[in-house]
């Protein structure tokens, strides 16, 4: 895991995220949440330098989509994000998750 990963998975284990249970690297095949809680049926992705590469924007549609078909909804949130604010991070998660 990469280290914004890894800050968030520290603040979303263990139910302490207003009870509610995170799971990491959770497999929805093809692909590989990085973070997904199956009670607000929301996965988390956490977006690195990667993620602006050329064509990387469609590959990323088309994995929204896919999950969206299967009634998991999609949060992209920046790594710069949460490195540089993991508590307004951390709120906007909980809001996404009761806004269901």
């Amino acid at each position: 895991m990469s280290l914004p990963e890894v800050q968030l998975w520290q603040a979303l284990r263990g139910r302490q995220l207003e009870g509610l249970k995170f799971r990491r690297q959770h497999p929805l095949p093809p692909y590989v949440l990085d973070f997904y809680c199956a009670e607000a049926r929301l996965a988390v992705e956490i977006d690195g330098e990667t993620h602006a590469m050329p064509g990387r924007a469609a590959q990323d549609a088309r994995r929204d989509s896919f999950l969206m078909e299967q009634g998991v909804r999609t949060l992209r949130i920046p790594a710069r994000a949460v490195l540089d604010d993991l508590a307004s991070v951390t709120d906007h998660i909980a809001r996404e998750a009761r806004r269901q």
